[in-house]
């Protein structure tokens, strides 16, 4: 008999204690940002076209690459990003993951709210492309961009760091 009163008691206190818990947080809801994709294509866009380098590198691709990254161009022209998207995505399987199609990628993710995805693929063409340039300048910006928006100033502030980094001056000649 006493042990039964001291089952009864033990589960009474259990009881008691776990009516006395809180309850779990809500669950975070995923990162919506604000800010406006075309706008922060701007910029990216715009830190590129500021960029005054020595030597850039164009590559030779493929007519049918060609022809996709044209069309995907015109689809964007006409704020069509997913379609855009489609198109690049059929280029790269043509061309390999060259850095400029990478960041052509990324921006058009940006364009389609894919912010992390877009930071992914941003760094990925960062990775495997030049460290001085336009393509550079604009990998970093798109960091920037995308950090900002999903809220990591630290992470902002030194992509924006990395973007002065892709300028460098040719050198003097004599």
């Amino acid at each position: 008999m006493k042990f039964f009163l001291s089952v009864i008691v033990a589960v009474v206190c259990g009881a008691l204690l776990a009516a006395c818990s809180q309850p779990a947080p809500p669950a975070k809801a995923a990162a919506r940002p604000d800010r406006d994709p075309v706008a922060a294509v701007t910029a990216i866009r715009a830190a590129g076209a500021k960029v005054d380098s020595a030597l850039e590198v164009k590559p030779l691709r493929d007519p049918a690459a060609e022809g996709l990254l044209k069309q995907a161009r015109d689809l964007e022209a006409q704020a069509q990003p997913a379609p855009a998207l489609d198109a690049v995505r059929k280029a790269e399987k043509i061309a390999g993951p060259a850095p400029d199609i990478l960041q052509f990628e990324a921006e058009l993710l940006i364009q389609t709210r894919a912010w992390r995805q877009a930071g992914e693929v941003a760094q990925k063409a960062y990775d495997s492309g030049p460290k001085v340039g336009a393509i550079c300048a604009r990998n970093q910006q798109t960091l920037v961009e995308v950090r900002s928006a999903l809220g990591d100033a630290a992470g902002a502030a030194q992509a924006q760091q990395m973007v002065a980094t892709c300028r460098q001056a040719a050198p003097a000649r004599y």
